[in-house]
């Protein structure tokens, strides 16, 4: 079969016409060039030696919340169905990532449980061999669907909650509600789908001062909660730096009523979230310091969005159609090259504190996380 082109397209926070190279064109990344030398066999790796093992597939940009950091309260734009990647579709894709070198794969929205025979996909990506297959969620639909997921070959979940305090959950989240939120954390639990995370978003004058209940939290259920500082991928646009409550101002609040002992990591843990235990043994916690702290040196994330493209990195708007390969007759030979491209298109950071950061085009619902 002959190879199908692989695009890569160019979209940097709607500023300027998209740029576009196929096949043998020279395709640019943020204006740079990058190298025709795109390794064609071995691992993913970029071009500043990191090895891409955790592929992350939105399966939906759709979500029946509307958090205050992500989506407007209304008028959401959603893409038609018809653009949306079948299982079938993510199934592939996900396959020749495994033969990549692909170990882990996280499900994400939008909010994945609203994707109508989740369950089904769930099995089909269990079948493809995957060390880990996990999912975030907010909760929402969780606790009907806990044993099933399981049963089809989930491991793990994550679950965000942004407050403690019933009423600030609902002024956060506009929809749904805190006790449905923690009953699904305890029927994951009961399905094996564990360790149970838990994801709070810590914005500043909203939550914060919620940081040692949710360590109380952690002690008193055994579940890590992961403090996360809030990064600008919100479909406003209204994100500032004021906003954010740095990690290590976090983790100082909680030091000083529990002392902790950062978790000493052994061989190469790329994991986004620093880890602490509680000195006297009672658990531990997390902190995501994409902001203040970036971790993009030892990054091993790829994703796949909800209408197919492919994405090296959260917070840039340089992404890898593969949606029309699928559909159109690509071989998985184009389909492992679409993936190497995006791959070797990587920036060594994210440049969140560069003068000339501009906010991705796309929001985390549109993204997946």
């Amino acid at each position: 079969m002959a190879s199908v082109p692989v695009p890569v397209v160019l979209r940097r926070g709607g500023q300027g016409p998209s740029r576009s190279g196929a096949g043998p064109c020279q395709p640019t990344a943020y204006g740079r060039p990058i190298s025709e030398a795109v390794p064609s066999e071995g691992a993913l790796v970029d071009r500043y030696g990191r090895a891409h093992t955790d592929l992350r597939v939105s399966v939906t940009d759709r979500c029946n919340l509307r958090c205050v950091y992500c989506m407007p309260e209304e008028g959401v734009p959603f893409r038609p169905r018809e653009e949306i990647l079948s299982f079938e579709e993510i199934t592939r894709v996900a396959r020749v990532a495994r033969s990549l070198g692909v170990r882990s794969l996280r499900l994400t929205g939008g909010e994945p449980l609203v994707r109508r025979g989740l369950v089904e996909l769930v099995h089909q990506l269990a079948l493809v061999g995957f060390d880990d297959i996990a999912l975030t969620t907010n909760g929402t639909a969780l606790a009907a669907k806990a044993s099933a997921l399981a049963r089809a070959g989930l491991q793990r979940v994550n679950v965000s909650c942004d407050s403690l305090k019933p009423e600030r959950f609902a002024q956060i989240r506009r929809r749904g509600d805190l006790v449905t939120v923690l009953a699904a954390m305890d029927a994951a639990e009961a399905a094996g789908l564990v360790p149970l995370k838990v994801n709070v978003v810590v914005i500043a004058g909203a939550n914060d001062d919620e940081v040692v209940d949710f360590a109380a939290f952690a002690r008193e259920h055994g579940r890590v909660v992961r403090f996360i500082e809030y990064m600008p991928l919100g479909a406003e646009g209204d994100w500032h730096r004021g906003q954010v409550v740095p990690s290590a101002e976090v983790l100082a609040r909680i030091n000083d009523r529990w002392p902790l002992d950062a978790v000493e990591v052994r061989g190469s843990d790329p994991a986004p979230a620093e880890r602490y235990r509680f000195r006297d043994g009672g658990g531990e916690i997390g902190v995501v310091a994409s902001v203040t702290r970036p971790f993009c040196g030892t990054c091993n994330r790829l994703r796949l969005t909800a209408d197919g493209a492919i994405r090296n990195c959260l917070f840039s708007d340089d992404e890898v159609p593969v949606r029309e390969l699928l559909r159109n007759g690509g071989s998985d030979e184009d389909l492992a090259m679409a993936l190497r491209r995006s791959v070797w298109g990587k920036l060594p950071g994210h440049g969140i504190n560069e003068p000339g950061f501009l906010q991705p085009a796309r929001s985390m619902s549109m993204i997946g996380g």
